[in-house]
């Protein structure tokens, strides 16, 4: 008898699946079974800690049997979704679109379902989760200094703050460009620019802005070339209106002028301009030779003008010391002795010829005024 009859044995962490010619006919409980060989029975152990799934057979063929559905977590992922799945509150993996089931007797299923239509991990998803699905998951981080914005499918949704944004892997493509918030500086070297009269020179400009909105800088294309031409006209139109000696006594201004007329300008670019101010101006050799020649010419005629000025003033001061010398006998006298003094400066020896003592020679020297000799 033993050779018509086949034994399984059912244990309690397994459920056993009956077929008969190939075909589903019940579940099986743990215990002891005998089929029929001649029967073509034969028996599918599944243990109750993995998923439920019969090789070569689809989950649809066993849905009829409503008691092996009760033993069953069944959930279907749709084309655009993904499903997280949880046992006992903990999560173990991620399923793609299709149909699933697990055995509820051990382990409680829960399952959460996401739309990949809206990218946009929700904040319900714990962080920790999506660490565990490089393969599903893309991260984007916008730094402290920048502002950062969204695009689906190349069409912008919001603008994101510094932070670090996570987003399924779908059908929408994600993209998030960041904007640099410091302030930066716009450099324009050796600008050519031609005066009201004609003179061409070069200018070194700079000046320096942060981006306020960056919605509206992201919309302009060659951002950065556009506010350098937006510079180079504001130029043109301050160096335009002026000649060169006006420009040359007025390039203080021309930094507060540029600066007005950015901030004119500013909200259509989303930017807010710190300063500006000129560097350098350079001008033509020839040009700068004729400054260079006037220049010398005007410091020239300076200098002459401070010699005649301490030549008068010295003429003036000899005339009003010979008024107080001639009004004043003993400060004449006092003027001869410092002369006097200074010869004797200059000279090695004094050789005295003729009678009468050094005093008295030196009497007869400087002489008398009036007709008669100091005493």
């Amino acid at each position: 008898m033993a050779k018509w009859f086949q034994k399984t044995i059912i244990k309690d962490d397994e459920r056993g699946l009956l077929f008969r010619k190939g075909s589903y006919v019940k579940l099986l409980e743990p215990g002891t079974y005998r089929h029929r060989l001649l029967g073509e029975e034969s028996v599918v152990l599944l243990p109750l800690a993995k998923r439920f799934a019969v090789p070569g057979r689809e989950l649809a063929s066993f849905l009829h049997d409503e008691r092996l559905v009760k033993e069953l977590a069944i959930v279907q992922v749709q084309d655009n979704e993904y499903a997280l799945h949880y046992e006992d509150g903990r999560f173990v993996e991620l399923l793609p679109p299709g149909p699933y089931a697990y055995w509820h007797s051990l382990k409680q299923h829960t399952f959460k379902h996401v739309d990949v239509r809206s990218p946009e991990v929700g904040a319900d998803i714990n962080r920790t989760v999506l660490a565990k699905l490089p393969n599903y998951v893309h991260v984007h981080e916008v730094a402290s200094h920048e502002a950062g914005v969204l695009l689906f499918n190349n069409s912008i949704q919001r603008q994101l703050s510094p932070g670090k944004y996570h987003f399924w892997k779908g059908p929408v493509s994600v993209q998030v460009k960041t904007i640099d918030l410091r302030q930066q500086q716009l450099d324009m070297t050796g600008q050519e620019m031609m005066t009201e009269d004609k003179v061409t020179l070069r200018l070194n400009f700079v000046c320096q802005y942060r981006i306020s909105e960056p919605l509206t800088a992201l919309q302009i294309k060659s951002f950065e070339e556009q506010l350098y031409i937006l510079l180079q006209l504001v130029l043109r139109e301050y160096v335009g209106t002026l000649k060169l000696d006006e420009l040359l006594r007025m390039k203080q201004e021309i930094g507060a002028f540029v600066l007005g007329r950015l901030n004119e300008e500013s909200a259509s670019f989303g930017v807010q301009f710190k300063s500006a101010g000129l560097k350098d101006i350079i001008l033509p050799g020839d040009v700068k030779d004729i400054l260079n020649t006037v220049l010398l010419a005007e410091k020239r005629a300076q200098a002459t003008l401070i010699t005649r000025r301490e030549e008068t003033a010295s003429t003036r001061s000899l005339l009003n010391t010979a008024k107080l010398m001639d009004e004043n006998g003993t400060l004449y006298r006092l003027k001869e002795l410092e002369f006097l003094e200074k010869i004797c400066e200059k000279i090695g020896t004094i050789s005295l010829t003729g009678g009468g003592n050094l005093l008295e020679q030196l009497n007869s020297l400087l002489g008398a005024r009036s007709g008669s000799a100091p005493k």
